[in-house]
């Protein structure tokens, strides 16, 4: 075979296949083939090194394998915005499950996040979402908001977790044991799904927001306090999704 022929097979492997294209053409001496047996096996080896990732990343969801059958992951989106929804995830994996390179949302850029996010909707078993608006947070305080995000979003799963993997947070009147895991959308694979369901829930929502309200600059900043921002707040005062009892000390 011509060594672009070769190169049009590697192309196509699929991950199980790649062993046997590393043995099949480990004593071809020519070097563009050499250099496609050495891309195969850092192939191998990154895939080995993700999944051992993905392992430890499943360390709190194992301990409830057996005891458990609905296992769930917590986290929430948009508590620190002078802008926008306070938004939840909760997300049931199935067993065993691993998602390549799912991680904490924050550690992902926003294409990843959106290819995740479609991986996650396909083969989760439930997946709730829930968000509370504006007006909400003053009205009780962006943590009390939180966690009525995140009870909305357990209410809307399709089945009743048996454990709770909560990123930081116990939720109040929930009758659901619960963990919860300091930074824990970088330590178990639920967690870091739901962050990920959120963090995509709300930045396509202040993106919808941004063609209502252009100028404060949403689609880049998704509400957060940059300078940009607050320079908008306070050349064109506050928009209707604006925090009132964030943005104090900007107008």
């Amino acid at each position: 075979m011509t060594i672009s022929e070769i190169r049009r097979e590697f192309d196509a492997l699929s991950e199980n296949e790649w062993q046997s294209f590393m043995e099949k053409y480990s004593e071809d001496e020519r070097s563009g083939v050499q250099k496609l047996v050495k891309s195969c096996q850092l192939r191998m080896e990154k895939a080995a090194k993700e999944n051992e990732r993905l392992e430890n990343m499943l360390t709190y969801e194992k301990k409830y394998y057996n005891d458990c059958v609905y296992i769930c992951g917590i986290d929430e989106a948009g508590r620190g915005p002078l802008a926008g929804p306070v938004v939840a995830g909760a997300v049931i994996l199935p067993k065993g499950l691993k998602i390549p390179y799912l991680n904490d949302s924050k550690q992902l850029s926003e294409k990843k996040r959106e290819e995740l996010y479609d991986i996650i909707m396909d083969q989760a078993i439930s997946v709730g979402v829930g968000i509370i608006a504006p007006e909400r947070i003053d009205e009780i305080n962006i943590l009390q908001a939180t966690y009525e995000a995140m009870r909305q979003a357990i209410h809307q799963l399709e089945y009743q977790p048996d454990i709770l993997l909560n990123d930081a947070v116990i939720i109040p009147d929930i009758h659901i044991p619960q963990e919860k895991i300091i930074k824990g959308d970088a330590k178990s694979l639920s967690i870091a799904a739901a962050s990920v369901i959120a963090k995509v829930t709300r930045d396509r929502m202040m993106k919808a927001y941004h063609e209502l309200f252009p100028e404060y600059g949403f689609d880049r900043h998704k509400g957060y306090g940059s300078k940009e921002h607050i320079e908008a707040i306070q050349k064109f005062g506050p928009s209707p999704i604006h925090r009132r009892s964030f943005i104090t000390h900007f107008i």
